[in-house]
């Protein structure tokens, strides 16, 4: 298959190919777009043949869910079975935005999108062009990130083709995307509002509008219970190079990355220390990746999956790691970072 590569400017979309991308989702076909979290992969997500393509191109198991993208609080009312009254007051908060929503569905959404649930998980992006792709398809479009299974999360269009490059129909290149975090997944299908992946709409924000909301048990880094979204049993978001994790205080962590890093080079395999801009100071090492400012986590998590792939393209076999724990955002950061770890931590 040619994947056609095409630029729009999302200050000033371009009718003509925006069009001929909604002609793709209406023929059953695949296109990679950018929203304001990570780049998604999106088809049609009525035609069970369509999300079927997309566990294709991915390689994603045929268990964990899509999730469903719409451009009207109307068109949730219209693929859900019950929505309760709580869904309006996080919409009228948080959308467009990004949050997802966990609502029972109807017969409108077939089992070859919902993962083989009874429920359906949707959200209403706030990118302009994956907003304008929703309207020209003429479609609810269906769209997990445009990654290669496992693969750190793309946020730009040169990582959807390194990984999708002849799988897929078309990339639309809307430049970098500016969370750079997948987003925040709430459970409303049962009684509770849980939270079942952290992102950028964090705990606080979502008490703020509608009281106390609890994070899935199965989050917890020592937590023994399986996560409730499918998708979180996997291990995602991984370098190919050795990932770690090291957690403590500044100094102590850096004596430890230091030393391993030396270690690391005794026995000839190439390093990498991923760090934020107040402990750079701190590190010995010829290969260190800035990641953000600890003062900012938002800058942390704009950057996070990029500085993976990075690891990628500049060939490291281990890769050392600041923790970034932390209140909010943070919490969603270490939520990936620990995955793409493979949970290996060491405290110090």
């Amino acid at each position: 298959m040619d994947t056609k590569y095409i630029l729009i400017d999302n200050k000033n979309i371009d009718s003509a190919l925006i069009s001929e991308a909604g002609q793709i989702i209406r023929n059953g076909g695949l296109v990679a777009f950018p929203t304001e979290t990570v780049y998604g992969l999106g088809a049609d997500a009525a035609n069970p043949d369509a999300s079927r393509k997309i566990y294709a191109a991915k390689g994603r198991p045929s268990d964990n869910p899509l999730i469903v993208h719409i451009c009207e609080f109307s068109q949730l009312e219209d693929i859900a079975e019950e929505l309760p009254p709580v869904a309006r007051e996080l919409s009228d908060a948080f959308w467009p935005g990004p949050m997802t929503l966990i609502v029972k569905k109807n017969e409108k959404i077939p089992y070859e999108t919902t993962g083989g649930l009874d429920t359906v998980a949707v959200r209403m992006p706030s990118d302009p062009i994956a907003a304008a792709l929703i309207r020209a398809s003429e479609r609810l479009i269906a769209a997990p990130s445009a990654n290669a299974s496992g693969r750190p999360s793309p946020t730009r269009a040169s990582h959807v083709k390194e990984d999708l490059d002849g799988k897929i129909d078309m990339i639309i290149d809307g430049g970098e995307c500016g969370l750079g975090l997948e987003s925040t997944i709430i459970d409303l299908s049962d009684e509770e509002p849980v939270i079942l992946r952290p992102g950028c709409i964090t705990p606080e924000m979502l008490n703020n509008v509608i009281g106390k909301v609890s994070l899935d048990k199965g989050l917890a880094p020592d937590s023994d219970t399986r996560p409730k979204a499918p998708g979180m049993k996997y291990r995602h978001y991984a370098p190919k190079g050795k990932l770690l994790i090291i957690e403590g205080n500044d100094m102590a962590v850096a004596d430890k990355i230091n030393s391993l890093v030396a270690g690391s080079k005794q026995v000839g395999r190439k390093a990498a220390v991923i760090c934020t801009e107040e402990t750079r100071g701190l590190y010995d090492s010829e290969h260190i990746y800035i990641i953000g400012r600890r003062s900012d986590e938002s800058s942390i998590a704009h950057n996070l999956f990029a500085v993976l792939r990075k690891m990628d393209e500049d060939g490291f076999e281990d890769i050392y790691s600041e923790s970034f724990s932390g209140a909010g955002v943070g919490t969603a950061i270490m939520n990936r970072l620990l995955k793409a770890a493979g949970h290996q931590i060491i405290e110090v």
